[in-house]
């Protein structure tokens, strides 16, 4: 697909702008907390917007857009489940972790329970948001490009590696959000005009709901191998709650909020957002396959393929370019949060022989992010081998879950829960998970469904015969303003009420 002078001009425009502001809404980030957290002063569509641009990314526009072409509309599941996530964040998690003025997720597991359960996560986090995230991205970004624009595999993840890695050591946090912004939009702007472009390679709505309606189906038999209905007992829960609310480089935004009502309305704003991610990304999977499904090898090059087929000359570039600020907006949050949970959780809690100046922790914080993209972009190949991305991913990452959300749900309901029996439970749910998925041949999800019950069990066998001691607990600080807001509620329950309806209309 060639590129011509005013996609070239387009895309190179965007990016340029793109870099640009994010640097220059930085400039004056000093201490760590301004690099880490904005120096919480985040407002609620920045928040709510980087939320979505963060995790929305080309793990969903091939990964997902894949699965839409293979399996169907089930796959949206994963996106209007976590609609009702980010309600509970909100309404739940939320007040807990700014009431305490925490950094990072694992700083909150030391507050309840420990050192240990705070370092064994954050080593969690890290070996995923590595070795499964910012990997997976980079594998699924360089894909695009070479499906699209016959870029090298290679090439294309050190290109994308290095630049969403420079501006990302410069800036911290506020750098990131600003990206995601104008990332977030072209992103949002870009998917809508495939999907309108596709209705009309395919006809219109209702030649695409006449030809396609045996993909257009949310609930499946329980014999479906990937997304069974038995999934929604519990299954796809444990993801959902435990990526939205308990990992560090998605609610790192709400944790720089600059009050809990800024907070809440950004969560809230990107659950609202997320229902309509489908139509933008399962959708156009499903044209794919309508329209070219005999020309397609692989259900990752989907997606690509139909933007080949379908974007007139002059759009290309600015495709081209909302499909790279997906990857960039996608690797340079999780870049700065991993590099908060090495700086934070590893290096000042356990590593550092004194109190570390401020000075020193945003140096520390740039030298990891610099290694996580180098380490990064040499794992990111290794997806070539691996099948279908998205499922690979979604694996990789319920591996770690299901531990971590038992500790944090039973420290929050169950006050005998005690600091051993956190780490033991973190410790056997990843062999446990591992067991179920591979040995016993479980769908995936309710392998972690079965692990999260399973370390549930550990922690209050291990808690009878180990009882919580006392430990020092790091102090309070409250740091921001946490008035509740009163509309939150009622924006809350409109959003449940959307995702259910969507379930029974679709159903």
């Amino acid at each position: 697909m060639g590129l011509s002078g005013i996609d070239i001009a387009t895309f190179v425009g965007f990016i340029a702008l793109v870099i640009g502001i994010s640097l220059y809404a930085s400039r004056k980030e000093q201490s760590s907390e301004d690099y880490f957290l904005a120096g919480r002063g985040l407002t609620w569509w920045l928040i709510g917007f980087s939320l979505i641009a963060s995790n929305i990314s080309t793990e969903h526009f091939v990964g997902m857009g894949g699965e839409g072409f293979d399996m169907g509309l089930a796959i949206a599941s994963f996106e209007w489940i976590a609609a009702i996530a980010l309600v509970f964040v909100a309404l739940v998690l939320l007040p807990r972790f700014l009431h305490l003025g925490i950094y990072t997720l694992p700083e909150y597991l030391e507050h309840r329970y420990g050192p240990a359960a705070r370092g064994l996560m954050a080593a969690y986090l890290l070996a995923a948001y590595v070795l499964v995230f910012m990997a997976g991205v980079l594998y699924t970004g360089a894909k695009a490009l070479e499906t699209i624009f016959e870029i090298d595999l290679y090439l294309g993840v050190w290109a994308i590696g290095l630049l969403a890695g420079a501006y990302t050591i410069y800036g911290g946090l506020k750098a990131v959000v600003w990206s995601d912004l104008l990332q977030g939009a072209a992103l949002l702007g870009g998917g809508l005009l495939v999907m309108v472009l596709g209705f009309r390679e395919v006809g219109g709505v209702e030649a695409f709901v006449q030809a396609s309606q045996a993909k257009l189906h949310t609930v499946l038999p329980a014999d479906h191998p990937v997304m069974p209905w038995t999934i929604f007992l519990l299954g796809i829960w444990i993801p959902n709650l435990a990526y939205w609310g308990l990992n560090q480089f998605i609610t790192q935004r709400a944790l720089g909020a600059r009050s809990l009502r800024h907070g809440q309305r950004g969560i809230l704003f990107a659950a609202g957002l997320k229902l309509l991610i489908p139509f933008v990304v399962v959708f156009p999977g499903i044209m794919a396959f309508q329209l070219y499904g005999a020309e397609i090898p692989h259900k990752d090059q989907a997606y690509p393929f139909l933007m080949s087929k379908i974007l007139p000359a002059g759009l290309r570039g600015v495709m081209f370019a909302a499909l790279f600020g997906a990857i960039m907006s996608s690797l340079d949050s999780v870049l700065n949060s991993a590099s908060t949970i090495l700086t934070i959780d590893l290096y000042k809690r356990h590593l550092a022989r004194r109190e570390p100046s401020q000075k020193r922790l945003v140096g520390i914080g740039r030298i990891a992010t610099g290694g996580f993209v180098v380490f990064a972009c040499i794992c990111a190949p290794f997806f070539e081998h691996m099948g279908g991305i998205y499922k690979a991913m979604q694996v990789g990452w319920n591996a770690i879950w299901p531990g971590i959300l038992s500790v944090f749900v039973l420290g929050l309901v169950w006050k005998r829960a005690s600091q051993r029996a956190a780490v033991i439970a973190m410790a056997v749910s990843v062999p446990a998970y591992v067991l179920f998925y591979l040995l016993l041949d479980v769908v995936f999800l309710n392998a972690a469904a079965l692990a999260f019950l399973l370390a549930c069990a550990a922690i209050a066998v291990c808690s009878l015969i180990w009882p919580r001691t006392e430990f020092r607990t790091l102090p309070e600080s409250g740091a921001v303003d946490m008035r509740p807001d009163p509309a939150a509620r009622v924006c809350a329950a409109l959003i449940v009420a959307a995702t259910l309806g969507l379930y029974l209309f679709f159903w």
